[in-house]
């Protein structure tokens, strides 16, 4: 009777200690998706962003995506878009695959660069001679502050438009069926 006590007690309190699992915490910059077409429903996707979503939290932009430097376009590891289509970009036509998506942040216009490598932290990794294409798009700078950065794309003729905002800088982004 003895022995069926002990082998109660480790079962109990000390088996379940050997086996826990130690999960991290939230990401303070959560994982997302944005894709096209936008519909949860609509599973035949011809373009998917995956990306972190940094928040400002009384910082600058200007500090979190500096003016003129490469930048991964949100937080954490480079941000990842899938095209399942061939899409014009600019003047550059884009093969349907996984790339990085990089930005250049500055004050009147951003570039946005389409970038062969993929699974590469932030934009320490960034080598130019892997751009597959790069297009120079306009700032509008909307009144109100868009706290967290933020992606979604926009159905238009013969493509969409992949909005990002942040702080008080939103680009708008033409992908052209090719």
């Amino acid at each position: 009777m003895k022995l069926f006590y002990i082998a109660v007690f480790l079962s109990l309190f000390l088996i379940p200690n050997a086996v826990a699992q130690n999960f991290s915490d939230l990401d303070v910059s959560p994982l997302d998706i944005a894709s096209f077409p936008s519909s949860y429903r609509n599973s035949d996707k011809s373009i998917k962003v995956v990306y972190s979503r940094p928040q400002l939290k009384g910082r600058e932009l200007s500090s979190l995506a500096p003016a003129g430097e490469v930048w991964r376009t949100g937080a954490n590891e480079a941000t990842e878009i899938t095209l399942y289509k061939d899409y014009v970009l600019g003047e550059t036509t884009v093969p349907k695959g996984t790339y990085a998506l990089y930005t250049i942040p500055g004050e009147e216009n951003w570039t946005v660069i389409i970038n062969s490598a993929t699974n590469v932290w932030g934009a320490y990794g960034y080598n130019q001679d892997l751009d597959v294409a790069r297009i120079t798009v306009p700032v509008k700078k909307p009144k109100s502050s868009v706290e967290v950065f933020s992606m979604a794309f926009e159905k238009v003729q013969n493509g969409a438009h992949l909005h990002i905002a942040w702080g008080h800088v939103h680009i708008a982004v033409p992908f052209i069926k090719a």
